[in-house]
């Protein structure tokens, strides 16, 4: 089965999660039954806030990808690619169905608004993607590193990020006997 681009403006809707939404102008794909929003900056709360309340109560996973070499991936059309995404999986046990949220992210402003006051369980989630991509989501209440030490300098897992030795600390370690 292919990926097609659908635009809710575009044609009657089919599923029923994106008939249900009312958010016009929305871009989503669908495949093998999995509908993935492609909202812009302005969109994204309201989506999340309309998928909670359309029986997405879990947030099961929230992470962020750096695009550095890729920028020229398949995307909808309408859907600007930007280096960083943010990618958001919700859950709704009562429709045994998930959503995926792919926000697409500027490089020169790597902003995006938090979920933490729709989905508290995305604090800590959010807080990695900070710490490791340098995404800073915006009204989150605690936004500080959380694997890296708070002294730490970039963001690890970017694309960009030089590659060194690190050499491994241990406090106290035994000594051989």
């Amino acid at each position: 089965m292919t990926v097609e681009d659908q635009n809710i403006e575009d044609r009657p809707a089919e599923n029923d999660i994106v008939a249900s939404l009312p958010i016009k102008g929305l871009i989503y794909t669908e495949s093998a039954g999995t509908v993935t929003f492609f909202p812009s900056q302005s969109q994204y709360l309201e989506l999340t806030n309309a998928l909670k309340g359309a029986s997405f109560v879990t947030c099961s996973d929230l992470c962020a990808v750096d695009y550095l070499r890729h920028l020229e991936r398949p995307l909808p059309s309408g859907v600007s690619p930007e280096r960083f995404e943010v990618v958001v999986q919700l859950l709704s046990l009562s429709r045994k169905q998930r959503v995926r949220i792919r926000l697409q992210i500027p490089e020169e402003n790597p902003h995006a608004p938090s979920l933490f006051y729709i989905y508290p369980g995305a604090e800590n989630m959010e807080r990695e993607a900070f710490d490791l991509m340098g995404i800073v989501f915006d009204e989150h209440p605690d936004m500080t590193r959380i694997l890296m030490p708070h002294d730490w300098e970039g963001h690890p897992l970017r694309k960009d990020y030089s590659v060194g030795r690190v050499p491994v600390q241990f406090k106290e370690a035994p000594g051989p006997r």
